[in-house]
């Protein structure tokens, strides 16, 4: 039998507890708003510059940014899986559905990532970058602001498959929204605030064609009549509608108003107001501009926690596309 002295012991159970702890660091890592204070102190400048640009150029790409880093998150988790380009062995997101066609601003994070790599080479992933435009992007069109959280690390995989079914879709009912938004831990005035940066941005003639020729009584007869002008029944599917008529390039309450007019455009959209959980959000947030900015915020955040890498896992890219 062995004896272990009592000195011995509390040495074994310090050196455990230390361990336990490391471990519990490394499993719970948490993101930091000053995670690139030391190691790229310029970070944030250098991304709002390249965001800055690319929105003077054209209004819309505020919205694309904020869908990107949305479409990101939603799939695997905030870790940039959305960036990565096709080779042998990645089936690209890019290329799903939801995306295809549709997802853009891919050059501008790889312009921002260009920059960092001059100043801070391997030090800034892709998928910070996604969640820094996308702050970015809702402030220089009038919408709130946000510390954003950093410290996620670069996928090495991506997936095609789960981007055809995680994201939640313009034709589904309220029921799948709010499940599809639970499952990823974001609540149902997490999902109705995130859906208020449809108050900027566009959609594709085939996505709200069936509810403008519908005749269905959730839809303002008027707004339905001039939505018909620039999306004919048959043919031009991509043509393009602004999400809001009132205020396109503004990401403001006003897509809240239009729910309660009947002129959300897509089904998805009207959906929040039509007699279910989500009404009282919608005309509380119609109600109140500084209610809509603070919610949006704060779930803009929580989204962007959503299964980051951290720590040891995952890698920092050095080109967003591609694995180095």
């Amino acid at each position: 039998m062995i004896s272990i002295s009592s000195n011995s012991f509390a040495a074994i159970a310090a050196m455990f507890s230390l361990l336990f702890i490391f471990s519990s660091m490394q499993c719970h890592a948490q993101l930091s708003s000053t995670f690139y204070a030391r190691t790229c102190p310029n970070a944030l400048n250098t991304i709002r510059t390249s965001v800055r640009q690319a929105v003077s150029r054209e209004r819309r790409m505020a919205a694309s940014l904020i869908r990107l880093h949305f479409h990101d998150c939603f799939v695997q988790g905030c870790d940039a899986s959305i960036l990565l380009d096709e080779t042998p062995t990645i089936v690209s997101e890019k290329t799903a559905l939801p995306n295809l066609g549709s997802a853009r601003g891919y050059g501008i994070i790889e312009d921002a990532k260009r920059e960092l790599e001059k100043t801070c080479p391997g030090i800034v992933s892709c998928a910070d970058i996604l969640a820094v435009a996308a702050r970015d992007a809702s402030t220089l069109v009038g919408g709130p602001t946000w510390a954003v959280k950093l410290g996620r690390r670069d996928s090495t995989t991506a997936s095609h498959t789960l981007a055809e079914t995680d994201l939640p879709g313009p034709f589904d009912p309220l029921n799948r929204l709010i499940s599809c938004f639970a499952s990823k831990g974001l609540s149902t005035r997490d999902m109705v605030a995130l859906s208020g940066a449809h108050s900027i941005g566009q959609a594709q003639c085939f996505l709200f064609r069936d509810r403008i020729y519908g005749n269905g009584t959730d839809i303002d007869a008027g707004f339905a009549s001039t939505r018909r002008r620039q999306c004919p029944k048959e043919d031009q599917n991509g043509n393009l509608a602004p999400l809001d008529l009132v205020t396109p390039n503004q990401l403001d309450n006003n897509y809240f108003k239009n729910l309660r007019q009947r002129k959300g455009l897509l089904q998805s959209d009207q959906v929040l107001l039509s007699g279910g959980s989500t009404d009282d959000i919608v005309s509380e947030y119609s109600n109140s501009p500084r209610a809509f900015a603070s919610d949006f915020a704060a779930a803009m955040i929580r989204m962007g926690d959503i299964s980051p890498l951290t720590g040891q896992n995952g890698i920092i890219r050095t080109v967003c596309g591609s694995l180095n």
